[in-house]
């Protein structure tokens, strides 16, 4: 999938971009969803409310194009740095779906190789399920499958702190000058049931990223709040949801401008541009809010050049592993209970 030729000295031979894949047209957008829903109990009047949704956008959601924007930008990057490693790409959900793509490497001759994840923070959807889609993938490849090793997370990491930060700015620019010092700042990631962040760091990953983000704009006052939940009413999720946040904030006159900030995103999806940009904007717009809704990390040089610091640290064990505040870099490779998508066993 790219002009860059591997090196013999390397112990990676490839590099492989995994997402979570969506639709590009509207015939598609029920497949899609059914796959991503494929072993769980989601009634059929859920999958045609949300496949609604897609309508707005022509039944495409932009991830799809934006991972194609990323895979590109890898390979220049790559290119002009002299990682000699050739670019996959490969979709948990839907095309160009994991399974295919793995076993085009394996017939490419493919023996190792580093996956990107773009999810930047620890949970079973974000982390640990990612590992078990690309292991049912090398299964169904057969023996001929590559060995696929994760780069650590990466929600720490200049790379995609600054980027958030440019981002956060760039928002900001956009009220009047004479209401930005007072303007919220809200950030949102996915919600996630609250037995599932027992059993990872993600709410304090969360805090830390936003914490970092917010330093880095002279903010010390901030919100983390949650969105698209999609749980049975009687499953305790992470809250609270933006929109109640803003509606309460409303009520005690405290909330005029806001900037709402995805960070627990990598790229656009349908969480973005429909969750934010047309529910929580039509929400702010009957508040009476001003809403900017800052982008996320997309292809932001840093951004793309921190996937190449991640592969570069795995390629020589002497090189810097790069992370902001107390915390430090995330393990290589995750410890063996982390991330569970249950109750935590103890502790």
């Amino acid at each position: 999938m790219g002009n860059c030729s591997p090196s013999a000295s390397l112990p990676y031979d490839a590099f492989l971009l995994v997402s979570f894949g969506g639709p590009e047209r509207r015939e598609d957008v029920l497949p899609f969803l059914e796959n991503v829903v494929r072993g769980k109990r989601v009634p059929r009047e859920r999958l045609l409310e949300v496949a609604e949704r897609y309508e707005l956008f022509d039944g495409a959601s932009p991830i799809n194009q934006q991972n194609r924007a990323l895979l590109a930008a890898i390979l220049a990057e790559f290119n002009a740095h002299g990682v000699r490693l050739p670019v996959y790409w490969g979709n948990r959900h839907w095309h160009p779906l994991l399974e295919d793509t793995i076993r085009e490497m394996a017939e490419d001759g493919v023996r190792r190789a580093l996956a990107f994840v773009t999810s930047a923070f620890a949970s079973y959807s974000g982390c640990r399920q990612y590992l078990e889609d690309i292991d049912r993938a090398r299964q169904a490849a057969g023996p001929a499958a590559p060995v696929v090793e994760k780069l650590r997370l990466f929600y720490n990491h200049p790379g995609f702190i600054e980027p958030m930060a440019d981002r956060v700015r760039a928002a900001l620019d956009e009220l009047p000058a004479g209401r930005r010092d007072s303007a919220r700042l809200v950030f949102t990631a996915h919600s996630i049931p609250l037995a599932m962040a027992a059993c990872s760091k993600y709410v304090d990953q969360l805090q830390e990223a936003c914490r970092l983000v917010s330093e880095r704009v002279g903010r010390t006052e901030w919100t983390l709040a949650y969105q698209s939940r999609s749980g049975p009413p009687e499953q305790p999720w992470l809250e609270p949801d933006v929109g109640d946040y803003l509606v309460e904030l409303h009520r005690a006159g405290q909330a005029t401008d806001v900037v709402v900030v995805p960070i627990g995103f990598v790229s656009e999806h349908m969480e973005v541009v429909y969750d934010l940009d047309v529910e929580l904007a039509g929400l702010c717009e009957t508040l009476g809010i001003r809403l900017v809704r800052a982008g996320v990390v997309g292809t932001h040089p840093r951004f793309v050049r921190m996937i190449r610091e991640l592969v570069e640290e795995r390629l020589d064990p002497a090189a810097a592993r790069l992370a902001l505040g107390p915390l430090g870099s995330c393990p290589e490779v995750c410890p063996a209970d982390c991330c569970r998508p249950g109750r935590p066993t103890g502790g």
